[in-house]
């Protein structure tokens, strides 16, 4: 579970159960995540961590990094794409292609991030409901 606590205007810290936070605010804020890079932080990051072990095996290195955007819709009001670029090393591979299709296999199949964006996820949001005052009959 991740808690949300706001912090200031337009500010908040997104915490989970060990011990780490994230800032969190509109677009542009300072020392801060705006929520949609959040969302292209964690395509990047599931893909980065998803195909760590076979990257860093492979190629004998312990340079690996990701560059993503979110690609907007003409009104802004949706992210349509969240291109995700790796960068390693490929001088000691010897068949790249063949990594490149592990590679791209392990994170189609186990990367929970970028297979739910696939899937169009639902967001439910629950509001809190009014308190019911209870009249006492006379």
């Amino acid at each position: 579970m991740i808690e949300l606590e706001r912090v200031g205007e337009h500010e908040f810290v997104a915490s989970n159960g060990r011990g780490a936070s994230v800032r969190i605010g509109r677009k542009g804020q300072e020392g801060s995540f705006s929520p949609v890079e959040l969302l292209v932080a964690a395509a990047a990051g599931c893909a980065l961590v998803t195909s760590e072990t076979l990257i860093l095996r492979r190629t004998g290195g312990e340079s690996l990094s990701a560059v993503a955007d979110a690609v907007q819709s003409e009104s802004g009001n949706e992210v349509i794409s969240i291109p995700v670029t790796l960068s390693y090393d490929l001088s000691a591979v010897d068949d790249p292609e063949a990594l490149e299709t592990v590679v791209r296999r392990a994170v189609e199949q186990f990367c929970t991030v970028t297979r739910t964006l696939k899937q169009t996820a639902t967001a439910p949001l629950q509001l809190p409901t009014p308190l019911q005052t209870t009249s006492d009959p006379l």
